[in-house]
């Protein structure tokens, strides 16, 4: 990796990368380091009154010329200024649209929070008051399906890190949203979808019975702790026996959350044959969501490569058709994502809209450019592409911090 330098503005040429030595608010660039697209940036540069930029030879097409006289093209000074001034308004716009997104990103996070709340209320009830708690349960379904059958522009968002005891909650509220929505996207009656919902806010609740020492435990389990943890879905009917309001339909699918079609999961090693559409559906989605948030005491994955893992090794395991659709609801690039741009930049996806899954919203890192400020941008309004996806710990210590890859990913739905 070659050092970057400082290099005289008068040396600058299309396909140099830079960065500007100003503050992100004194120039009209929407990042503070690119590459230079045409000769009218090289003279917008110029007028910053600025008299060196810093230069990347990685990120560049071409080494600058020693020489501070090279023969660029002049633009003539009014289109120049127009051009600055389209340049500044749509920074403005930019500005704008990105504090909207994440007004809206802070609201569907708000209602994620709401939620995890009220699971939490639902499974304190479960025992001393089933009724009340099976009846939220519902009606906390019923209002998630609205949302999604009455809606065709629907967003996934990336939420905020899980507190230590709240893991259990995070993850069911994951597993319930991606079953229900996967449910609405295979053509599921609404009866399915809420099914499936409620059975998802309910399939790790034998967890609480398994002493937080293993479910906490730093290192290997024994073979004793891993077969007692094996039993967790038998434990959640056995909770569930406390509320005989509690759907008969959607017990199948919390009994069976951990089984695989070739009879090698748990508890009850059931294959294909005993195993109905619902609890085939869980247990893609519980398996997603375990491989990104390192279930089993194993280091969480990132989200595309959890589902690359599914495609490549779950054939024989989990439904391949359910897994097609999980990757093709999702995105190769789902939220929470480490990516890097055309343009040599690093960042995170934040959110993907449904109907342009090719086109995730990112959060983008930028050394100029405060961390509170950083731009989320849609990739089809910058023409940037995706190059590769990287785990988080390949990040430099810096951009890791500012970009704050989530340790637990959490995904939440909104209506755009």
């Amino acid at each position: 990796m070659k050092k970057n330098k400082k290099i005289s503005v008068e040396q600058l040429e299309v396909g140099t990368f830079i960065r500007l030595p100003v503050s992100w608010k004194d120039h009209p660039f929407l990042f503070g380091s690119f590459k230079i697209k045409n000769t009218a940036q090289i003279e917008i540069i110029k007028g910053l009154g600025i008299k060196d930029v810093f230069f990347d030879p990685d990120k560049s097409d071409i080494e600058p010329v020693t020489s501070d006289n090279i023969n660029t093209p002049k633009t003539d000074e009014h289109t120049l200024a127009a051009l600055k001034e389209e340049m500044l308004l749509q920074k403005s716009e930019k500005i704008d649209q990105q504090q909207k997104l994440k007004r809206d990103l802070k609201k569907t996070e708000q209602q994620f929070t709401r939620s995890v709340a009220m699971m939490r209320s639902m499974v304190s009830k479960v025992s001393s008051r089933p009724l009340n708690a099976v009846n939220e349960a519902k009606e906390l379904i019923s209002n998630m399906t609205n949302m999604l059958l009455n809606s065709d522009n629907l967003g996934l968002h990336l939420m905020a890190d899980a507190k230590n005891d709240e893991h259990i909650y995070h993850h069911s509220l994951n597993v319930t949203m991606l079953c229900m929505l996967m449910a609405k996207e295979l053509g599921w009656s609404r009866e399915e979808v809420e099914i499936i919902g409620i059975g998802g806010l309910f399939h790790d609740i034998g967890k609480l019975k398994v002493p937080s020492t293993i479910i906490n435990k730093r290192v290997p389990l024994t073979t004793p702790e891993q077969n007692f943890i094996k039993q967790h879905p038998l434990m959640s009917i056995n909770f569930l026996k406390l509320a005989d309001s509690f759907p008969e339909e959607a017990k199948p699918l919390i009994a069976n959350h951990h089984e695989f079609l070739d009879g090698s999961g748990y508890p009850q090693g059931l294959k294909a044959d005993k195993l109905d559409k619902l609890s085939q559906l869980i247990a893609v989605v519980n398996e997603y969501d375990n491989l990104c948030n390192g279930a089993n005491h194993n280091k969480g994955k990132p989200p595309s490569v959890a589902l690359g893992l599914l495609y490549k090794n779950y054939k024989t395991k989990l439904n391949t058709e359910y897994i097609s659709k999980l990757i093709k609801m999702l995105g190769v690039y789902p939220p929470g994502s480490i990516i890097e741009l055309s343009s040599g930049q690093y960042a995170m996806v934040m959110s993907v809209n449904l109907q342009q899954l090719l086109f995730p919203n990112i959060v983008v890192y930028d050394q100029l450019v405060p961390k509170e400020l950083a731009p989320i941008i849609s990739l089809q309004d910058e023409g940037l592409s995706i190059v590769r996806s990287l785990p988080a710990a390949a990040l430099p210590e810096k951009i890791h911090n500012y970009l704050n890859p989530r340790e637990q990913i959490s995904i939440g739905i909104s209506q755009n």
